[in-house]
């Protein structure tokens, strides 16, 4: 039993309990509901985590850096927003797609130098971003949806390479984008040593302000892209779109394996977090059953994968 200890506290370990409890959740679905294990229901659920897969991304690599973010679900809805209207529309889908990604990109640059060069709270910074956000694409959409005109941009959703929606292949390349600049770059390597030790990592020569920055600013980058996923999905700009998006990116990060105080985490953990809260959410709505079930289940994922971090950095010599 303390070599099975051993192997839950690291990271394959931890990915490999995700996988089994997908696997439980996969067993649970095909007892209970017929039509879950259809190809039709496999690619919604995929594309269902798509977009919160691709926040999580950026979030990830914020809490390994030894932030957080609050903000990315309602940044998200400004750049669709913003993206959408008829002014930003009559130049095309490229201006459209370019327009989300500044929106979200220019969030993620004020979000980075409030954290870092004004020196205010992360948790503080992004939840004013998460409200400033929210007033600015009400006021810009009058609290109306916009709806998307240009066809290049539904289309993204609706095309489909050898049968699997575009939409899982942009998260897919989000993904592998990602796990790249964590695991085989410097940048990567700083994010880890910034988040685990911030003035060590200064005192080593890095410059961990910069760093912090274009953390912030990867992580608003990940919200105009799902931006761009869920205007094409929905075919409308909407203040209303994200909303609690933060809060399961931030679970799914958590479960995944990350440490809210930084330093450690995988981004395969993460999208393994994506896919259970995903699943789950799938297995609720074929068997009917009541959201705040639902809820009360996810929350009690979050308490026993915290609670088990805690356990692991106990026993961690």
């Amino acid at each position: 039993m303390p070599e099975l200890a051993g192997l839950l506290d690291t990271g394959v370990g931890r990915n490999l309990g995700l996988v089994a409890v997908l696997a439980v959740l996969c067993v649970i679905g095909i007892a209970t509901a017929d039509t879950f294990a259809t190809t039709a229901n496999l690619l919604t659920i995929l594309t269902s985590a798509s977009i919160i897969g691709v926040l999580t991304v950026g979030v990830t690599m914020v809490i390994i850096g030894g932030g957080i973010d609050l903000s990315v679900g309602k940044v998200m809805a400004l750049a669709s927003v913003w993206s959408t209207t008829v002014a930003t529309q009559s130049y095309g889908p490229v201006v459209m797609v370019a327009c989300a990604l500044a929106v979200g990109a220019g969030a993620g640059l004020v979000n980075g130098v409030l954290v870092a060069y004004g020196r205010i709270v992360p948790f503080i910074v992004t939840l004013a971003m998460l409200i400033s956000a929210q007033g600015l694409a009400e006021q810009i959409s009058g609290k109306r949806s916009q709806i998307v005109t240009d066809p290049a941009i539904a289309a993204i959703a609706s095309t489909r390479l050898l049968g699997i929606p575009l939409l899982v292949y942009i998260f897919a390349l989000v993904v592998a984008v990602g796990w790249v600049v964590l695991n085989r770059t410097t940048f990567g390597r700083r994010t880890f040593a910034i988040g685990g030790n911030p003035e060590a990592a200064r005192l080593a020569g890095l410059d961990v302000r910069r760093h912090t920055v274009l953390l912030y600013v990867v992580s608003g980058l990940c919200c105009g892209i799902a931006a761009v996923m869920i205007t094409s999905l929905t075919t409308t700009g909407s203040s209303t779109h994200g909303t609690l998006y933060e809060l399961d990116a931030i679970a799914a990060v958590i479960i995944g394996g990350t440490l809210l105080s930084g330093g450690r985490g995988t981004l395969v953990g993460s999208i393994l977090g994506v896919l259970v809260f995903t699943t789950i959410t799938n297995l609720f709505v074929l068997n009917n059953l009541a959201t705040e079930v639902q809820n009360i289940a996810k929350g009690a994922i979050i308490v026993a994968a915290v609670l088990f971090q805690s356990r692991a950095q106990r026993t961690t010599p």
